[in-house]
């Protein structure tokens, strides 16, 4: 058994569901009746066939705000959550904010967007990127980190939720523990995982403490806690938007992209591209009334 949740919220009608019944259908599935797990907001389909099939099918659904999830039925609501923090849980890439007090910005984001539609190394662009910083003075990332980052909407509510429901959350980034620390306080994962910026005298070196954390570290975090706690990776989310992601969210039980980069995109189980994370709590099942709001 399968479930597709449609997911466009205040703008969901009883037309675009319909259409989406009508799709499977049409497609050789055999599709039950729809719930509404908040009107307007979302809904979901539940339905026997083929995953691949469906998922193809309802992506060639346009209607502009609309997001689909479609994954089995079995371990819907996810124990175990492993995030990407820049672009994902906070709406900036922090690299590129860092880079822009040293008048590099435009330098280092150019980096930053090849390293995450995976045209570069990840490792080989983020010390490339460091050493461009080389000379900063320590204090600028405390700045930098309360005039630039800010929570992407929903974060906390997402995590709250999930850990409310009994879920471990650990955010795992190839960003920086000077802002990794507070942002996961800020939202509060249970564990944060991130690269760490050497520094003498106050000033920052240009180099990044060993070892570095990139894809494999990501996945190998996504094994590690999911063993530690006991459970298969199929009860467990990871979201991400690059390249870097990738192995997590392929290996997870829901992979989801958020607003991601064309290959991050294309390896993920769903995209979330038009709305704000706590759309992981309807592909969960988790209707509004159940949401922790943070």
């Amino acid at each position: 058994m399968f479930v597709a949740t449609l997911i466009a919220a205040g703008k969901l009608t009883d037309e675009v569901v319909r259409e989406a019944i009508d799709r499977l259908d049409m497609t050789g599935h055999d599709v039950g009746a729809p719930h509404w797990l908040d009107e307007h907001d979302a809904a979901d389909i539940y339905f026997q066939g083929s995953l691949v099939s469906a998922r193809s099918e309802l992506a060639k659904m346009d209607h502009g705000a609309l997001d689909v999830v479609v994954q089995p039925m079995g371990d819907r609501a996810k124990k175990l959550i492993i995030a990407d923090m820049d672009s994902t849980m906070i709406t900036v890439e922090c690299i590129d904010e860092l880079a822009d007090y040293a008048g590099l910005k435009d330098q280092v984001a150019a980096i930053t967007k090849r390293a995450m539609t995976g045209e570069l190394d990840f490792r080989a662009a983020l010390e490339e990127r460091v050493a461009l910083l080389g000379g900063m003075s320590e204090g600028v990332l405390a700045e930098c980190r309360y005039e630039r980052v800010k929570l992407t909407r929903g974060a906390r509510t997402l995590v709250q939720t999930m850990k409310a429901h009994g879920a471990h959350s650990v955010l795992v980034t190839g960003g920086f523990t000077a802002f990794a620390g507070p942002v996961g306080e800020a939202i509060g994962f249970d564990k944060v995982v991130a690269n760490e910026l050497v520094i003498k005298d106050g000033m920052l070196t240009g180099k990044v403490a060993e070892p570095i954390v990139d894809k494999d570290a990501k996945l190998a975090t996504l094994t590690a806690e999911a063993a530690k706690l006991g459970l298969p990776l199929a009860a467990t989310l990871a979201v991400g938007d690059g390249a870097n992601d990738i192995p997590m969210i392929t290996s997870a039980g829901l992979g989801i992209g958020y607003r991601p980069h064309p290959a991050a995109e294309e390896a993920a189980d769903a995209a979330i591209r038009h709305h704000d994370l706590t759309a992981l709590l309807w592909a969960q099942g988790y209707p509004r009334r159940s949401w922790v709001l943070g």
